[in-house]
């Protein structure tokens, strides 16, 4: 049940950026190059890696892969905390999805194991 749960989140959270693009890019941090392209891409690995995961062949690559990304995207993350661009949103939202990328990566180590 666990692994379809994660499967789901991440494939609805990479249509998002495809839905929704305006909403990723705000929180894209300025040094990044080319914001649209790279919320894009992500969205794009979000729906593979997603979708991958429920696949028992490259489940324990797209759990790493899961991992990787979500590494890669912990920059945005703490952009939204740090920049004050999002001072509509609770400070406890903004600061707590940082420590919860952990538990997300840990979601997803558990399916690194065959």
């Amino acid at each position: 049940m666990s692994l379809y749960l994660m499967s789901l989140l991440y494939v609805i959270a990479g249509i998002l950026h495809f839905v929704r693009p305006e909403t990723y890019v705000r929180i894209m941090p300025p040094y990044l190059p080319a914001p649209l392209t790279l919320v894009y891409l992500s969205g794009v690995a979000e729906v593979l890696l997603g979708l991958a995961v429920l696949l028992p062949s490259v489940r324990v690559w797209a759990a790493w892969g899961i991992i990787l990304l979500l590494i890669a995207v912990f920059p945005a993350n703490w952009y939204m905390a740090v920049s004050g661009k999002f001072s509509h949103t609770p400070a406890w939202i903004l600061w707590g999805r940082l420590p919860f990328q952990l538990v997300l990566m840990y979601w997803a180590y558990t399916f690194t194991k065959k």
